[in-house]
């Protein structure tokens, strides 16, 4: 049996959102009570693309202090960058032999962010799924919170540990892991168009509301999100075909820890300006909060690097240990 130990990581895109809390971080903290929790910045995932180094480096500070100021303790999970612990990348070139093309090529998010010039993208872009994978079971991780975006990355995480443990005769070494995936809301989509995620790499700062945003910012961009012209149904057949108005309730559904079921029956027949009111309070209760922590613990970037270095200490340990018990499997030595 393996011990229960969740892992999960973000990447440091800098200015994280409403969708990045509510998809992931808030979802972090609750398993925090009821896990070993390993919670990484995935920095390495971040230069698939290109990126300026000055922005990256500010951008990792920048995402610890939203996992802080969001109410993870860093004395109680291991909080860590991604290049610190190179026992990730050393696990990703062994799963680069053991993943197969075919399965690489079936992988939805390649095709997506490479789009119609896939033959320009990074290597990188495409074998980032044999990191993820790498990420999760150097720790052994039994469980990962993910999105629904997100599971087909997760079923290859899967297949490569029953293949590894099949290759090298070696059952049940990593574990076949669990995905956990928040029940009400798994994605928040942009203010602006209910079909797609909210992203920071939508043009329109209307599309999201940044955790670093302020109380009348917040308001304002609640009030122009797009809307239907529909009153708010009773049930949730009355949401089919209706993307713009399940975000928004989706939304309210999740920052109050309700169930989509119970906002409509408190909301049923009324319209989209007494509901956004209403959402507008919840986003800045719970938002604003921890968009000026963000901004307090930004001042002190040293005690945000402690929080990384002593992260990165505690996860070097458990992944070199693995990782020396996964070389001598496979036959290969390492001195170091």
């Amino acid at each position: 049996m393996h011990k229960k130990r969740v892992f999960s990581g973000v990447q440091p895109t800098g200015n994280l959102h409403l969708g990045n809390y509510l998809g992931a971080i808030k979802n972090f903290v609750n398993l925090q009570n009821k896990f070993e929790c390993v919670y990484c910045i995935v920095d390495l995932h971040a230069i698939t693309n290109r990126q300026d180094p000055k922005e990256l480096k500010s951008n990792i500070l920048e995402t610890v202090a939203s996992f802080i100021a969001s109410g993870l303790n860093p004395e109680k999970n291991i909080i860590f960058n991604q290049a610190s612990v190179s026992a990730h990348s050393e696990l990703a070139w062994v799963f680069n032999c053991v993943a197969r093309i075919g399965w690489m090529n079936r992988m939805t998010q390649f095709k997506e962010k490479a789009g119609a010039n896939k033959e320009n993208a990074s290597v990188g872009l495409m074998v980032y799924p044999n990191l993820m994978a790498a990420d999760i079971l150097i720790y052994k991780a039994t469980h990962v919170p993910v999105g629904e975006d997100q599971k087909q990355h997760l079923e290859l995480t899967r297949d490569i540990a029953k293949k590894f443990n099949n290759d090298f005769n070696c059952e049940n070494y990593f574990p076949i892991v669990e995905p956990l995936i928040p029940k009400e809301i798994s994605r928040v989509m942009s203010l602006r168009d209910g079909k797609k995620k909210m992203s920071k790499s939508e043009e329109s700062d209307q599309s999201r509301i940044n955790l670093k945003d302020d109380k009348d910012l917040i308001d304002q961009k609640i009030k122009k999100a797009k809307t239907d012209n529909d009153l708010i149904p009773s049930e949730i057949i009355g949401l089919k075909n209706r993307p713009e108005a399940t975000n928004l309730i989706s939304i309210y559904a999740s920052l109050n820890d309700l169930s989509i079921e119970k906002v409509l029956k408190e909301f049923k027949g009324k319209n989209f300006s007494t509901f956004k009111s209403k959402l507008s309070e919840s986003v800045v209760e719970k938002i604003s909060p921890v968009g000026n922590e963000i901004n307090k613990l930004l001042k002190d970037q040293s005690y945000l690097n402690k929080i990384l270095e002593k992260g990165s200490k505690k996860a070097d340990l458990i992944a070199k240990n693995n990782l020396k018990e996964i070389y001598d499997i496979i036959g290969l030595r390492k001195f170091s």
